[in-house]
């Protein structure tokens, strides 16, 4: 997932987005564990996807924080 379509998401559309990917995550990882994935990449998209959301969410905590003040 792309930084621009995260940036476009709500906050709520954020949090079911990032509890889908952890999901998805662990359930690929399982499976990569058992026998292996056709392409292992794709462990790292997730968690980069991961990365990218769970940042996004707290810039716009520390935005909300900040305008608070």
């Amino acid at each position: 997932m792309k930084q621009a379509v995260i940036t476009e998401l709500s906050t709520k559309e954020l949090y079911e987005r990032l509890e889908n990917e952890e999901i998805q995550l662990q359930k690929l990882t399982l499976h990569h564990a058992v026998s292996p994935i056709e392409n292992p990449n794709r462990i790292k998209e997730y968690r980069k996807t991961i990365a990218r959301l769970k940042t996004e969410i707290r810039s716009r905590e520390l935005a909300e924080m900040k305008s608070q003040k």
